[in-house]
């Protein structure tokens, strides 16, 4: 018996000494049989920036970070968009800013300043002349060059995913909340087409209420492993599990859900498959001998409202390009890939104006109708500028349509499209999920960024100037 205490004196002894303060602190813990997260308390100082208005800015002035895949698409556009001076250029590659800046040259505008080097992009956010700092960098500088930039008094607009983890997610929040600064992931895919006008047919109740809705990325990348700079995109995903690149099939589906604007994601689960295709590409490029990223990644998400999403995430095999967008309601049934269409009771429409004959809801309308109705409902935004979004390009029009946007909301004084919680929230999924699939699929929390106000603002909309 005496052997006994000791023994249990003695490990009670070596766990105290492993809780000691030298000892990082476990930040989540299980309630209810979900793995839940610490969420942070708002420090004195911060507040919510749900609905930010900032003074109009008549001219907005943009400095770009990062030149090289996205980057110079994106200073292009702008040469279209009218009430803009593109100031500063920076990439780590000097020839990199140097070609950027012919766009500017060769279009007849003025010449930009150029930084490049480790340190060139912390000399663009010093300027004071700059109110948009505009990041398509490697995913993993993301989180310090937006930080960087809020906490010199620029407004952000940063590439997806905006955070690689959770910790990162939390100091976009709180850095936006603390500076009062703008913080837009650059999601682009809300403004395709047919998201745009699924969205607007929500709005008029077309679909009823909405249960449930489906996102991906499916897009094999084995033509463009090697067009990452120093292969940084296959190193993080070797070294990563989970949906690691979740917001395109995301976030047109938070929007339909108004998730922080009435609904929020209350939990999820994920599931994997091994790493084959992924592996093989790795031991080929980096002579890698193990790969965390499952070839297929399949996660379900439940609301507080008791809808689900769910969503996929698979750049290794031979697959069409695929982002789902699948939207299931009372009512109707919308779908994008691999055909574009749309299912309805006959009473979803009965307010339409469309006309109608032998409608039911086990087939996709006709081709005729489909067309009708996209035409009936095209978003606003969408009619005014389609043309134009067209013409300039940038996946078919949705990119023009997003940097439209976020000029026109900083010209008037208007809450942006995308916020930092959406940023937080779509960007959350890669931890959340590796977290579910290191055990064995568990429920792993979405924690509420907003701190509690995710009821405040009712439904989802696009701020527009009177």
């Amino acid at each position: 018996m005496r052997k006994l205490f000791s023994l249990i004196a003695l490990v009670a002894l070596v766990l105290g000494f492993a809780s000691c303060d030298s000892t990082p602190k476990q930040n989540w813990k299980v309630v209810d049989g979900v793995i839940t997260f610490d969420v942070p308390a708002r420090e004195p100082g911060q507040e919510s920036v749900l609905g930010l208005r900032v003074d109009p800015i008549p001219t907005v002035r943009i400095g770009f970070i990062g030149l090289g895949m996205r980057g110079p698409a994106a200073v292009e556009r702008y040469t279209h968009i009218d009430g803009v001076e593109i100031k500063a250029l920076c990439d780590l590659e000097p020839d990199r800013a140097e070609k950027a800046q012919k766009i500017l040259t060769d279009g007849n505008l003025p010449a930009a300043d150029l930084y490049s080097g480790e340190e060139g992009w912390k000399e663009l956010c010093n300027r004071e002349d700059i109110d948009l700092v505009y990041i398509c960098t490697p995913w993993q500088k993301h989180v310090e060059m937006a930080v960087y930039a809020m906490e010199h008094g620029h407004h952000v607009a940063v590439e997806v995913p905006a955070a690689t983890s959770l910790d990162e997610c939390w100091q976009l929040v709180n850095t936006a909340e603390k500076t009062r600064r703008h913080c837009m992931m650059l999601e682009n895919c809300v403004y395709d087409f047919f998201e745009m006008t699924t969205l607007n047919m929500a709005h008029n109740g077309l679909f009823g209420e909405m249960l449930m809705a489906e996102g991906a990325y499916i897009h094999n990348l084995d033509p463009y492993w090697k067009d990452y700079h120093n292969n940084w995109r296959l190193d993080f995903n070797q070294k990563h599990r989970g949906d690691v690149y979740a917001t395109h099939g995301l976030g047109p589906v938070c929007q339909l859900f108004d998730i922080h604007r009435g609904d929020k994601m209350n939990y999820l689960v994920s599931m994997d498959t091994k790493s084959v295709n992924g592996l093989a590409t790795a031991k080929e490029q980096m002579g890698a001998t193990e790969f965390a990223n499952g070839d297929h990644t399949l996660t379900f998400i439940k609301t507080e409202k008791g809808k689900v999403i769910h969503l996929q995430h698979n750049v290794y095999t031979p697959r069409p390009y695929n982002r789902l967008f699948q939207v299931t309601g009372t009512k109707g049934f919308a779908n994008k890939y691999p055909i574009e269409g749309f299912a309805f009771h006959p009473d979803g429409l009965a307010e339409s104006g469309v006309k109608y004959d032998d409608l039911n809801a086990h087939d996709f309308v006709s081709e005729q109708m489909r067309e009708e109705l996209m035409q009936v409902y095209k978003h606003p935004i969408t009619a005014e500028i389609e043309a134009k979004a067209r013409e300039v390009g940038g996946h078919g029009g949705m990119d023009f349509i997003m940097d439209y946007r976020l000029i026109y909301c900083l010209h008037n004084g208007l809450p942006l499209d995308q916020d930092v919680y959406d940023a937080a929230e779509w960007s959350c999924i890669g931890d959340l999920t590796a977290m579910s699939l290191e055990h064995k699929s568990a429920p792993v929390a979405v924690p509420d960024f907003t701190r509690g106000d995710w009821n405040k603002t009712r439904g989802y909309h696009h701020a527009m100037a009177k």
